[in-house]
């Protein structure tokens, strides 16, 4: 491997783009190091099996859930708990179809519509989506905005004048939904009136991250373009649910970094240059967020996505499953800080050591070394500080119903050892034995994770010291019609959390209800 000052001297990089790179906040090293990766085989993890219940799952006995949700209580009511939820991603995946028939289709009426529904998946959604809209919360607000302009939503759709209503409700002239972040769509109605997906993570945090003085901090992800729509929202609503619920909102906001960047390479494997000579940046996935988190000053964390939220019926399961899983991240951390106390004061006897690597194991599905049993008592303590000393996570797993994304795996590291991971499809090599192993999962990782940012003396952890840096995700994109690699960072609880210390807890499936495109607003989880 080159020296840093060897790898500088053979830089591809010019004096303008470290210009670009300062400009950026982003080390040449670093450019250095995903320009490599880029220009490698694919970095696939190496699945060793699907995690399942009794082998890296737990299913939590009846027996224990009261006591796990009043020792949550307990630590929610000192002011220790607060909500991230990552909410900068646009709906553009949610709005694919209707923005391809928009396109592609403007003239198309009713008849025509019916008669190709069978042709492709999409004609059958965009029908699906007309034929129900009423059904959705945000009919109201494109009811509206028409009658602003004189025109009537139902005779429209009567004179099948489909493109005026899709404009109205995508384009600029109307809702905008086709430019809008997911948070500051309209989800679910109620008696007395409708809630974005924004406002449903308000009503679920009054419920289980409030203090004993009804205070409730959450943090939201934003894009820099909809940061100020999100503040105003925020303004808007704040007064009705704290007075509802009788608590008190502290909601803070962040900025994905451009410090995150990442390079891309052209078919050629050199970095992707635009017409001006310049280099192409992009966003570096969910992963970037990890310096978000790093910088709150939190203690006890749950991470959700923004479009996981259900109407008010159907909370109930979910306030229950996120106090248990908060209960059971503090009842391991609070044996993991005991253990490490004793280390640090050398209480523990050198025969006392193997119950402290069979909590590791119990606990945090821990592999030790082959050669645990030949190491002197000093090595052990060594091994045993530096795995109890993590930060800790404990996420909800649901069965699996074939939902895209990632899934718990025990994972072989490149150092040999072996872990539990949660991995997504791009980071499995398409081997017949790794995509046979990745089919078998029988749990979905559905980001539903309560987090330990603080040791046991109560300082925050360096979350950028647990990362695995090469798990990245490489993709085949394009930029004004040429070919490119683009790099994705180690996703947030991918890469990003691969060395802190992890329970997967089997929770209902019941918790789980993604929105992924606009019709699973039409699911009966999520009408009134």
């Amino acid at each position: 491997m080159l020296k840093r000052s060897e790898e500088m001297e053979s830089s591809p990089f010019t004096a303008s783009d470290r210009e670009e790179f300062a400009r950026l906040g982003i080390e040449e090293e670093k450019a250095l190091f995903q320009l490599r990766l880029l220009q490698g085989p694919p970095p696939h993890l190496e699945l060793v099996r699907a995690c399942t219940v009794g082998d890296g799952i737990k299913a939590v006995p009846e027996e224990e859930k009261k006591g796990l949700i009043e020792l949550y209580e307990e630590a929610a009511s000192g002011g220790r708990s607060m909500k991230f939820v990552p909410a900068s991603g646009a709906a553009t995946r949610m709005f694919k179809a209707l923005e391809w028939f928009r396109s592609e289709f403007p003239d198309m009426g009713w008849e025509e519509l019916r008669a190709r529904k069978g042709e492709r998946k999409e004609f059958g959604e965009v029908l699906t989506f007309l034929e129900n809209l009423e059904r959705f919360a945000f009919f109201g607000d494109l009811e509206a905005a028409l009658a602003q302009d004189g025109l009537d939503l139902r005779e429209l759709l009567r004179e099948g004048k489909i493109r005026t209503v899709l404009d109205y409700f995508l384009g600029p002239e109307g809702l905008k939904y086709g430019s809008l972040p997911k948070g500051l769509l309209k989800f679910h109605c109620y008696p007395e009136g409708c809630r974005t997906a924004f406002e449903e993570h308000l009503v679920e945090a009054a419920q289980y991250v409030r203090d004993s003085g009804g205070v409730c901090r959450l943090h939201f992800t934003v894009s820099p373009q909809h940061r100020d729509h999100f503040e105003g929202h925020f303004r808007e609503v704040r007064k009705i649910y704290e007075r509802r619920f009788g608590v008190r909102y502290e909601v803070t906001f962040s900025e994905q970094k451009r410090s995150t960047d990442t390079i891309a390479v052209d078919a050629e494997g050199r970095p992707f240059r635009l017409p001006d000579g310049k280099l192409l940046f992009r966003p570096g996935g969910h992963g970037a967020l990890l310096e978000n988190l790093n910088e709150l000053e939190g203690d006890i964390v749950f991470i959700k996505n923004i479009d996981n939220v259900v109407p008010d019926r159907l909370k109930p399961p979910t306030f229950l499953w996120k106090k248990i899983l908060g209960g059971y991240l503090l009842r391991v951390q609070s044996k993991t800080f005991s253990y490490l106390e004793k280390l640090e004061g050398g209480l523990l006897r050198d025969e006392e050591l193997d119950e402290v690597l069979g909590f590791l194991r119990e606990e945090f599905s821990t592999v030790p070394p082959e050669d645990w049993g030949r190491l002197s008592p000093q090595r052990k303590r060594d091994y045993l500080m530096d795995r109890l000393h993590r930060p800790i996570r404990v996420c909800g797993v649901v069965p699996n119903q074939g939902e895209p994304g990632g899934g718990p795996f025990w994972v072989a590291g490149r150092d040999g050892t072996i872990s539990v991971q949660i991995v997504e499809s791009a980071q499995v090599a398409p081997t017949k034995e790794q995509q046979e192993i990745f089919l078998s999962a029988t749990h979905f990782n559905p980001v539903d994770i309560v987090c330990g940012l603080r040791d046991h003396k109560g300082r925050r952890f360096d979350l950028s010291r647990y990362v695995d840096p090469e798990a990245v995700i490489i993709t085949e994109k394009s930029k004004d019609g040429r070919p490119l690699k683009a790099l994705e960072l180690p996703g947030l609880w991918n890469g990003s959390m691969a060395y802190w210390n992890t329970v997967f807890v089997e929770v209902p499936l019941i918790t789980f209800n993604p929105v992924k495109v606009v019709n699973d607003l039409l699911r009966p989880e999520h009408q009134p």
